[in-house]
């Protein structure tokens, strides 16, 4: 706007003298030895004068350059932390920090630039499980399932923030959620061994991946198997609920227990497998088909 101004002002400006007066106002201090002479300046002076003004103008409606997202020296390494957890690949011509950004923005269907923006570094900051999102990095090589449709569980220890017998409909409708669509039934046992011990503890709590502490991550669960195979840990430093407020245990045991079946994450934001947490209806959950096609490609439909 200002550079266009200054642009009618070369062209409608035509009387020298009107003009010698428009310019000494914008500078006073030339303005005593020019006018004690009477002289006017020539047409090639006030031409030169003109385009000083004009070229400041326009300098000054040129706008700023948008500035760069600030990603602060602690949400770098934030970063590479989670790259290191999530993305960390084989490949080693993949297994930059660039490329593993490319992986993540693909995964999340962000634009991939390979940059680490404000969008992305959100994302990342978003709670989720602690399961790995690439299926070239898992816990259990090849495709791990039950041999069995029966199969136990045992719930160790509870969390002090709910009863126990709202802990125990959690887990038991969460397991539901599975055997609604395939053969497989879950039977909760309070003593001997079984197929899924389930488990609260925080930070440290006796296996190789710790819990970062509040949000972040909420859980873990391990792939069919023996010993550790198949068991479901949530972090004690989260607050569990049974409602939208804190972080929902049936939500994320539900999504646990996925892993403990043997499904990877899910690319599809609708999906219970989607590795991020948000809160949806509980009373009226239904898993996604993408859920349905993944658990039934590895134990079929239910009879």
């Amino acid at each position: 706007m200002v550079c266009y101004r200054a642009t009618v002002w070369v062209s409608k400006w035509k009387n020298y003298k009107t003009m010698l007066h428009f310019c000494l106002s914008k500078y006073p201090t030339q303005q005593k030895s020019m006018c004690s002479s009477h002289q006017f300046p020539t047409a090639t002076m006030l031409q030169a004068i003109l385009l000083v003004i004009v070229s400041l103008s326009c300098i000054q409606a040129m706008p700023a350059p948008l500035p760069q997202d600030p990603i602060s020296p602690s949400d770098r390494m934030f970063a590479e932390q989670y790259l290191d957890t999530f993305y960390l690949m084989r490949s080693k011509s993949k297994n930059t920090f660039a490329e593993k950004i490319k992986e993540m923005q693909k995964f999340f269907g962000m634009s991939v630039t390979g940059r680490l923006d404000s969008d992305t570094m959100a994302m990342m900051k978003t709670p989720r499980c602690g399961m790995p999102d690439i299926a070239e990095f898992r816990q259990f090589p090849g495709n791990p399932k039950w041999t069995k449709t029966r199969l136990t569980y045992s719930i160790v220890n509870y969390t002090p923030d709910l009863s126990r017998q709202v802990v125990d409909t959690a887990i038991q409708r969460a397991f539901g959620v599975w055997s609604n669509v395939t053969p497989l039934q879950f039977t909760k046992v309070s003593s001997g061994d079984a197929d899924i011990l389930i488990r609260f503890g925080a930070r440290t709590h006796g296996d190789s991946s710790p819990f970062d502490g509040p949000s972040g991550v909420l859980a873990h669960a391990y792939g069919p198997g023996r010993g550790i195979g198949g068991d479901a840990h949530f972090d004690e430093d989260e607050r569990w609920t049974s409602s939208r407020t804190g972080f929902n245990l049936f939500l994320v045991a539900a999504h646990e227990f996925g892993h403990s079946l043997g499904l990877d994450h899910s690319t599809d934001p609708r999906a219970l497998m989607f590795p991020t947490y948000h809160y949806v209806d509980t009373q009226a959950f239904r898993l996604s088909q993408d859920d349905i096609n993944g658990i039934q490609s590895i134990y079929g439909r239910r009879q």
